[in-house]
């Protein structure tokens, strides 16, 4: 099978290099310097930068003969608060529809769901309610490519990704006055995430959404102090003033669709 990967960053190019082991893969990067180490994994690569006022690279041949097409970018919303990540988004439909690409598998985030002082449980059956700027713009995205008729598409909703050389903890030792320090932890290894989006492809399980998030949620507080002590970081400072807000993810489909075991842990 042909696939594109659109954004083969952290998470993107470990997927490009497993999905070449039994597909033929392309994958984009903004900058130049970076396509060397997709030709060196035997990825097809292409410099693509994604605008809302139109796109930088040749995206027309980068969709060519693939049938499946992986967005993996970054809505942008912290480094610029004013980008319009539905706006690229609208861009990279335009190009879709006029390419042979059958079904899209869009990276999402559980930041779509809201913090509750209740400290709900989120399935996919719940509907999408965050109220940050990036969790409206991820979800009026998420609406736009389920609902468009071209293609088949699937949303995957990552907790937190932890991995090779990522961590929140990594963030958070030096700083004071953590808020919320009872909300649970969402997260979720690399490899998971690779394993998952491996089999929607191989189970073709088009048409969902996923939540992916490892079955366990300690609280922030008792989870980054333990984190902390084991990697020799100073321990985070908590604010315990106040209510916490939080929410744990439920990742339902994972088990009842792909019948999914998580590989790695938190």
């Amino acid at each position: 099978m042909n696939i594109s990967i659109l954004g083969t960053g952290w998470l993107g190019l470990p997927l490009a290099k497993k999905l070449k082991e039994e597909h033929t893969v392309k994958g984009s990067v903004t900058g130049r310097e970076k396509m060397q180490k997709l030709r060196e994994a035997g990825i097809t690569p292409y410099q693509i930068k994604i605008f809302t006022e139109g796109i930088q690279g040749d995206l027309t041949s980068f969709l060519a003969h693939s049938e499946i097409l992986i967005i993996d970018i970054p809505p942008g919303l912290r480094s610029d608060p004013k980008a319009d990540f539905v706006g690229k988004i609208g861009r990279i439909i335009d190009y879709i529809e006029k390419s042979p690409i059958e079904k899209v598998l869009f990276v999402s985030s559980t930041s779509v769901y809201k913090d509750e002082e209740d400290i709900p449980e989120y399935t996919e059956e719940n509907e999408a309610n965050g109220i940050s700027e990036a969790a409206k713009q991820l979800i009026s995205s998420e609406k736009m490519v389920l609902k468009n008729k071209h293609f088949q598409t699937t949303v995957i909703r990552f907790g937190g990704l932890i991995g090779p050389g990522r961590h929140p903890v990594n963030f958070l030792a030096n700083k004071t006055g953590i808020k919320n320090p009872k909300a649970p932890v969402n997260l979720i290894q690399q490899i998971d995430c690779i394993e998952i989006i491996n089999q929607i492809i191989k189970k073709e399980a088009w048409g969902k959404i996923f939540n992916a998030a490892y079955p366990y949620h300690p609280t922030k507080e008792d989870y980054y102090t333990k984190t902390a002590k084991e990697k020799n970081l100073n321990i985070p400072d908590f604010d315990q003033n106040g209510i916490s807000k939080g929410k744990k993810i439920s990742s339902v489909n994972l088990k009842e669709v792909l019948d999914y075991e998580f590989k790695g842990t938190i």
